[in-house]
């Protein structure tokens, strides 16, 4: 039996700062549920039951956003989230806020992932030897 370590795959900063918004958007899916339950705009099992659905799915994505299309749905997650202002008409504002968020670290973690791959394809390799001389 091999007793190699696991190497785990390196994320992108794209990916990382994309994960992060997914889970604040999970974390805010739990308080509209609340809410829409509490204000009467849906009935406890549309509420809870879609919450909870809702939920592992943006967690679930957030640990899949290196597969190809899963950007994609993000992105309609996105979209689903502006779409709960017909719920709740207070989400057409929220959900366009952390749409927005989600659009800012899209674009930013591309810049970032660009200049990291141009930094490191420039870089030569220093053996440790020069670098204590």
């Amino acid at each position: 039996m091999s007793t190699e370590p696991k190497v785990r795959r390196t994320r992108s900063v794209t990916e990382l700062l994309l994960s992060i918004v997914l889970v604040l958007d999970a974390t805010l899916i739990f308080f509209v549920a609340l809410t829409a339950f509490g204000l009467n705009a849906l009935s406890p099992a549309p509420a809870f039951i879609g919450g909870a659905v809702s939920i592992l799915v943006f967690v679930v994505l957030a640990r899949m956003l290196h597969r190809p299309g899963a950007m994609a749905v993000g992105w309609a997650l996105q979209v689903g989230l502006i779409a709960l202002g017909f719920i709740l008409a207070p989400m057409f504002v929220v959900g366009a806020g952390f749409a927005a968020i989600w659009a800012f670290c899209f674009v930013k973690g591309q810049q970032i992932d660009r200049a990291k791959a141009e930094i490191l394809s420039t870089q030569t390799m220093n053996t440790p030897s020069e670098e204590t001389q």
